[in-house]
Parts: structure tokens; C-alpha cells; sequence
């Protein structure tokens, strides 16, 4: 999986997710606290909205319905399917 350009909206970050780390490591390395205790995408606690681009979903906590519309993520697990991704947070 090639690495992956990650906008921090809120926080003014641009960062990248290199092959093999989660969004959710790279964004806790660059400061932001963000939950994610479950770091398997069971429990929703690391949910992020999805400002632009299209998650790559890989979670067991959306629905299908929630999926399809890609308004939201779970960034321990999940990526993009494509290069970029602009996330509230």
C-alpha cells in the first residue's frame, strides 16, 4: 500500500502515512491526542470525520449505509483509497 498524504484541518498539519502505519499512529506522533484504545477498529472511540477523499474502511464499526457515504473513519485501522485525505481533526 503506498503511503498516504494526511491534511489535519483543525490542527494545520499535513503529514504522511508511510506503508504499514496506521493514520492514527502518525497523527499521535505529530501531537494530537486522539483516542483509540482498541487499536483493531472495534470500538469506535478514534471515529474521525472525513472532510475530503475516500476512507478505505477496514473497521467493524460502520454500517454499510455509514461506509458508503464516507463522512467518517476509524483511523486506527482504516486508510485511503486514494493518495489524500483531509480529516477533522
Amino acid at each position: 500500500m503506498p503511503a498516504v498524504h494526511v491534511v489535519c484541518a483543525t490542527a494545520g498539519l499535513d503529514l504522511v502515512v508511510p506503508p504499514g502505519a496506521s493514520i492514527l499512529d502518525v497523527v499521535r506522533d505529530a501531537g494530537l491526542p486522539v483516542a483509540g484504545p482498541c487499536r483493531d477498529g472495534s470500538c469506535g472511540a478514534c471515529e474521525t470525520r472525513v472532510l475530503e477523499g475516500e476512507p478505505e474502511h477496514r473497521d467493524a464499526v460502520l454500517t454499510a449505509e455509514e461506509r458508503a457515504f464516507g463522512e467518517t473513519m476509524m483511523i486506527c485501522v482504516s486508510g485511503a483509497q486514494g493518495d489524500r485525505l483531509v480529516l477533522d481533526l
